[in-house]
């Protein structure tokens, strides 16, 4: 697991100032990464005394390291189930290591009987990928290229520059310096040419980064700064520096085309990966451990004006960021591609993808399916437009079967955007009298048979979110007890654009849309009338009716009785005739928008034969007394 150039850096390293404490054999060899080596003396040392839990959980990730997962996760799960001192990380370990051991139904169930300690967020992207892991990705293991310039030793970390990429490798160099954990060259930045089969060509040294005798990788190069981002060892007049715990941290540096270089983000004691620079936002994305991380290294952004560091790290929250390792950060058309080892993956890293939405929240991370993923260590993931035809293009690392040695590069040839597309949806149901949120309402999305996809209830705010893989339509509903129902059916057009806003939806009280009217219940309406002597439908009753079929549709259960009246103006028989022709047309309308013939008891028109003031036949009244009686009642039962 070669990928770990970087990682065991950050894992490994701060805990050598616990180790220094302890007078264990089998605790020195395990923190001087000799792990075969310390289950062996851990053995040994069982037969004397008890292993302390942290002994317990070293030689843990030592049958981990070396592939025992059996023996990994019996471990795990014992120290787990005293609820002592297992970091979140571990936590992933011992699910990571009963995946890898077939037995995902067995983590399904932990993770239910942990629900109310873990994140919802969690919890949802496990549930999504381990139903998404049963479709195919569309990824054929055709697409994936070896590139044929790998070494015996770590080559990774691609990024694209001019034509061609830069990587990074721990491949010989003329240095006589060995990095001691990987007893490898230290890590350098080379570049290859990209060629018209989207293979590497001529690979060299790249001379335009100084030289360094320590760490030198992960670049990224802005087009937009014309600079490179990167990563480096934490130095002072050629010598490496440490914190108070002897660690060496690795620290971001900047490098402009005029030769100007500067840390820009440099700690003794955290160190700092896979520098990615969007042009679009400005922001600086890095993968790190602060103490505020949800697991091991976590995906952050900085902001920046012009490439300088404007702002605190950010985290980008549980929705991207797990109880595993994030690394590798990189935008492409909207959505940020990263690496995981999260314990629902295929194997050890994946290459996720995730949406950025308008509201700056992110969709589920979904995995990318076998091909660009596998059982092993998948990561780097880069992709762009292809220099010839319509498809996509793209590099990462990989340690799968079959390579050089370490961590190798592998191209790939695609046709469209990969991994599974999904729809997201935010927002809040709320009461349409006040607006105010309303907690516990449950949100179904339908596909177009009715089956019902995903639901949830809403938070005590009202807000929600809710996602599943596309289709061509999807009906949406929120529903609350004492409440009515919000239902709407949108196409893929309609859907791409809502899921880029916040979308609430209202719920109404029953008694917020009816009013009591002439000694019925009726619904609550403005006035409006029919052009004199005419039953066609004009604006103003249009716009009422549409009032009726919302509350209709949202109180599916309502049957209405239309009630049609007019004044007294005119014979009897023409004003009944003209009553029932303005009730039928209504009714008529209804139908044809969506009311179904249940909804609807009766439609009479009873002229003149409901007077509700003095205005009868040969009365003097104003107009205005007169349309008093012009009116029709939707009566609800």
């Amino acid at each position: 697991m070669k990928f770990k150039f970087l990682i065991t850096i950050l894992i490994i390293i701060p805990l050598l100032g616990f180790a220094q404490d302890k007078k264990s054999k089998a605790d020195n060899l395990f923190y001087g990464y000799r792990y075969q080596q310390a289950i062996a003396e851990y053995k040994k040392e069982m037969e004397k005394k008890p292993l302390t839990n942290h002994q317990l959980l070293n030689l843990a990730d030592s049958y981990f390291s070396t592939g025992n997962y059996d023996n990994a996760s019996e471990l795990y799960l014992e120290v787990n189930k005293n609820d002592t001192i297992m970091s979140v990380n571990r936590f992933n370990k011992m699910l990571q290591s009963l995946s890898k051991n077939s037995e995902r139904d067995r983590v399904k169930t932990f993770l239910r009987s942990k629900a109310d300690k873990l994140s919802p967020e969690l919890l949802e992207n496990a549930e999504f990928n381990y139903s998404l892991l049963e479709i195919p990705a569309g990824n054929e293991d055709k697409t994936i290229r070896d590139l044929g310039v790998n070494s015996p030793q770590g080559d990774f970390s691609p990024a694209f520059y001019k034509n061609g990429i830069l990587f990074s490798s721990s491949r010989s160099r003329n240095s006589k310096n060995v990095y001691g954990p990987t007893g490898e060259s230290y890590l350098d930045i080379y570049f290859a040419r990209i060629s018209s089969t989207n293979t590497l060509v001529d690979v060299e040294t790249f001379k335009e980064i100084p030289a360094t005798e320590f760490h030198k990788s992960t670049p990224y190069y802005s087009t937009k700064l014309s600079t490179f981002f990167y990563i480096l060892s934490n130095t002072e007049d050629g010598e490496l520096r440490y914190d108070e715990n002897g660690k060496n941290a690795l620290a971001i540096g900047t490098l402009s085309e005029n030769g100007r270089f500067r840390f820009i983000l440099k700690d003794l004691s955290t160190s700092f990966y896979y520098p990615f620079f969007d042009d679009t936002t400005e922001r600086l994305y890095f993968a790190a451990n602060f103490d505020d991380s949800y697991g091991g290294t976590d995906l952050y952004y900085v902001y920046t004006n012009n490439g300088q560091i404007m702002s605190a790290p950010i985290n980008l929250g549980p929705r991207i960021n797990s109880p595993g390792n994030e690394i590798a950060p990189y935008i492409y058309e909207g959505s940020l591609y990263f690496s995981s080892d999260v314990f629902y993956g295929l194997g050890g890293m994946d290459v996720y993808k995730s949406n950025i939405l308008a509201n700056e929240t992110y969709t589920i991370p979904v995995n990318l399916g076998e091909g660009i993923n596998s059982v092993s260590d998948d990561f780097g993931f880069i992709i762009q437009k292809a220099k010839e035809g319509n498809g996509l293009s793209g590099f990462f690392a990989s340690n799968r079967k079959g390579g050089k040695g370490g961590d190798d590069l592998y191209g790939f040839m695609l046709d469209k955007s990969p991994g599974l597309k999904t729809f997201a949806l935010g927002g809040k149901v709320v009461n349409l009298r006040n607006k105010a949120g309303l907690e516990g309402a449950q949100v179904r999305l339908l596909n177009q048979n009715g089956d019902i996809l995903k639901e949830v209830v809403s938070n005590s705010d009202g807000s929600f979110r809710i996602e599943v893989p596309w289709m061509s339509q999807v009906t949406i509903q929120a529903m609350s007890d004492g409440y009515s129902i919000f239902s709407t059916t949108y196409s893929e057009e309609g859907m791409e654009e809502i899921q880029n806003s916040s979308y609430n939806m209202g719920l109404a009280k029953m008694e917020d849309l009816v009013t009591e009217r002439e000694e019925k219940t009726v619904i609550k309406l403005d006035k409006f009338y029919f052009d004199k002597g005419k039953s066609t439908l004009n604006a103003q009753v249009e716009g009422q009716l549409k009032k009726v079929i919302d509350a209709v549709d949202r109180f599916p259960q309502i049957r209405l009785r239309i009630l049609s009246y007019t004044d007294s103006r005119g014979s009897s028989s023409y004003n009944k005739r003209l009553s029932q022709d303005r009730a039928n047309t209504i009714k008529q309308y209804l139908l044809n928008n969506g009311l179904g013939s249940h909804n609807i008891l009766e439609a009479t028109g009873y002229g003149e034969g409901n007077i509700v003031n003095n205005c009868t036949n040969g009365a003097y009244c104003l107009d205005f007394l007169h349309k008093q009686n012009e009116r029709t009642l939707f009566v609800v039962e």
